[in-house]
């Protein structure tokens, strides 16, 4: 099956970011491209471009002991499958097992009793464990199961040849050391699953925005009526009738009556929202009061809510570079634990001459101790609840890396108009020249700047609409930077920018301090200026930065007085004005090579830095070129201190991932000398196992809530 799109994968059976490796492992020898196989996720994502079929990939993934699901959400495994049922079943055996030390000398001594209570956790443990194992090891990266495996088989053997050999003599016998193993370790795996699920809960939260239905309303003998029907079933072009306190089923304009809307879930604003006649409302959202018919203009599949959740499923793939030394450690350790287990049980029984029995236990809670799982959790888990955290508070960021890498930034631009500025702009000051009034003026730059997407276009077009009229243009094209050319039905030439474009024109005049120049059929009409206002929180963003030892430069294509005086209102030093797009992507490419730079930005003339800088920033109100650009999306335009928030937040998500991994790595050189030298059974080594890895993603979890 030949494919270039990317395929999803959902998989049952996972229990360690180890497992994920061996399956990863496997579709990258397949050669498939871009594999990346997600633990906390439960998914496999790859691109197929061979002639693999997508049944003999399947079957590729189970073969190594993995479950593929058709549909997540109705994943029908038995209960008994699962890990918790595998648990509640063992728990009693081995509690009986455990009762035979606390009374040696009742029948839960006999050798026949405790084989009859062991049997059944140690088939469950094969179960559970063996064939994974098994398939790992066959696929040269053994995974955790392997440890779990040959720990509680080595005990088991022993206790098995004793009990034949010396059938009156209890010192050969550990079958509660194999049962309580088995048992501890999925107890184990089943707190882990738990805590995993609260980093990734993200996506659970977005998903349960979207209604499950919808009231469409359609004509019936004449006469309108309503269904109720599911929201898949929803189409563009549907009208639907959304009442107080619906949630909206989809993304469109509304076409009759208004209401309030509380748009928090999906853009963070608190303050809820009026919404008339023409208005864009968005599925997901709440109506707290009014009622509304509307025209569904979006699939369910390109909503803004869908977006979103695709965005941040995407993130969550994403491998930062800190997460390639766990991953690389994990797939060395198991082969090294063994290693040490053989030399252990060898120097305990040949060169310290300890009882075969002793070395054996030794060599075991050696095995049992080790926990590749909780270096494989370290980055995965925190990413998710930083990334979860951020999509809660309005910060889309489009993968792993990004977080990572904007850890490390100091130096960061920005734009000024639409960014550190509300882009609310009026123009102010006009001068004619010729036999043009301002009436007429109006109605041109409202007809030509109606066809820009750029801040200035758009708040001019907002003052404009109600005082102007609409004037025939053709052949409209937007100069990046300068401004836009027209055609009238006439034959008559406009041009509609800045001084740039008139020397780009060869247009001379000697008004030179004006910000926008209208011109027609080669000759200069009207120059007027235009007045912008600093945001509240701009000024109080830029201290922030500078106390996070960030260089502050403001790069504009606006002009030098202007860029100039919001520098000195906010506190920038350094600023590069009237610089076009290829110009300010010159600038940044230069410091690109000496730091890592971070763009905040929100116009088609700001995509180019967008993509040059390590780190692109944009608004949700900018124009598509600069979203598509930017790797980081703010949905709250007005509040600029979420830059610093999302720059805090990654610092936070990186300095988890390193407590993490140093917690995983100590963890295991002390806690596996400590097990070779005999002072922990294997019981209470992997009990240690088990909790080393709550500890990892409990602390991934508390970077959902703790401040940053």
């Amino acid at each position: 099956m030949n494919n270039i799109e990317k395929t999803i994968l959902d998989i049952e059976g996972m229990d360690c970011s180890s497992c994920a490796l061996s399956i990863e492992k496997k579709l990258n020898e397949r050669g498939l491209k871009n594999v990346s196989v997600s633990f906390p996720n439960a998914e496999a994502v790859f691109i197929n471009d061979s002639n693999l079929t997508l049944s003999s990939i399947v079957t590729d993934i189970e073969s190594l002991g993995y479950k593929v699901l058709v549909d997540k959400n109705n994943s029908n495994q038995a209960w008994y499958k699962t890990t918790a049922g595998r648990f509640y079943l063992t728990l009693p055996f081995s509690a009986v097992l455990l009762l035979h030390m606390i009374f040696p000398n009742s029948f839960l001594g006999n050798h026949w009793v405790q084989l009859f209570l062991c049997l059944p956790v140690f088939i469950i443990g094969w179960i559970s464990f063996g064939k994974s194992s098994i398939a790992s090891t066959r696929n040269a990266t053994p995974n955790m199961d392997v440890l779990i495996l040959l720990g509680s088989s080595a005990a088991f053997v022993y206790s098995l040849m004793g009990m034949l050999l010396m059938p009156h003599s209890h010192q050969m016998l550990f079958f509660e050391t194999t049962s309580t193993i088995i048992t501890l370790v999925l107890l184990g795996n089943l707190i882990e699953q738990r805590t995993v699920q609260q980093t990734t809960t993200a996506i659970k939260d977005l998903a349960q925005l979207q209604p499950q239905t919808a009231k469409k309303v359609f004509l019936f003998l004449g006469e309108e009526k309503t269904e109720s029907i599911n929201f898949k079933e929803i189409k563009p072009g549907d009208i639907l009738l959304v009442n107080t306190g619906d949630k909206i089923p989809a993304d469109g304009e509304i076409i009759w009556g208004q209401g309030t809307v509380n748009e928090s879930m999906i853009t963070g604003e608190n303050m809820p929202v009026e919404r008339f006649i023409k208005g864009i409302v968005l599925a997901g959202t709440l109506l707290e009061q009014g009622t509304f018919k509307m025209r569904v203009t979006k699939s369910n599949q390109d909503s803004a809510l869908a977006h979103i959740i695709a965005l941040v499923k995407e993130a969550q793939r994403n491998k930062p570079e800190i997460q390639k030394l766990g991953d690389k450690v994990s797939s060395i350790f198991v082969p090294s634990v063994i290693l040490i287990s053989i030399i252990t049980f060898l120097i305990t029984y040949f060169a310290i001459e300890k009882s075969f029995a002793t070395s054996l236990i030794n060599a075991i809670a050696v095995l049992v101790i080790s926990c590749p799982c909780a270096m494989g959790l370290a980055t995965p888990t925190a990413v998710m609840a930083g990334l979860g955290r951020a999509s809660k508070n309005g910060m889309l960021i489009k993968g792993a890396t990004t977080m990572e890498t904007l850890s490390k930034a100091k130096v960061i631009f920005f734009d000024k108009t639409g960014t550190l500025t509300k882009g609310n702009f009026v123009i102010e000051d006009l001068k004619l020249f010729g036999d043009i009034d301002a009436q007429e003026v109006n109605d041109i730059v409202f007809s030509m700047e109606s066809h820009s997407s750029h801040p200035i276009a758009k708040a001019l077009c907002a003052n404009l609409k109600n005082e102007t009229t609409q004037k025939k243009l053709t052949q409209i094209i937007e100069h990046k930077g300068l401004g836009l050319e027209a055609n009238d039905e006439f034959g008559n030439k406009y041009l509609l920018g800045s001084k740039a474009l008139l020397k780009e024109n060869k247009i001379v005049t000697d008004e030179t301090n004006y910000d926008i120049y209208l011109c027609l059929n080669g000759k200069l009409n009207a120059a007027f200026m235009i007045a912008d206002e600093i945001k509240e929180d701009a000024k109080l963003l830029i201290k922030k930065l500078k106390e996070l030892n960030f260089e502050v430069i403001l790069l504009s294509g606006d002009k030098k007085e202007k860029c100039e005086s919001v520098a000195a209102t906010l506190g920038i030093q350094k600023v590069y004005s009237e610089q076009l797009p290829a110009q300010k992507l010159e600038i940044l490419s230069n410091y690109t090579k000496q730091q890592t730079t971070v763009m905040v930005g929100d116009g088609i003339n700001d995509a180019p830095a967008l993509s040059a800088a390590h780190v692109g920033i944009s608004l949700s109100s900018a124009s598509e070129a600069a979203i598509n650009a930017a790797q980081i999306v703010l949905i709250k335009p007005q509040q600029m201190m979420d830059v610093y928030e999302v720059i805090k937040l990654s610092n936070a998500t990186m300095l988890t991932i390193k407590q993490n991994l140093f917690w995983a790595f100590l963890y295991n050189i002390i806690a596996i000398p400590i097990a070779a030298a005999g002072f922990l059974s294997p019981m209470i080594g992997a009990l240690s196992m088990a909790f080393s890895d709550v500890i990892v993603v409990g602390n991934s979890i508390r970077l959902k809530f703790r401040k940053v």
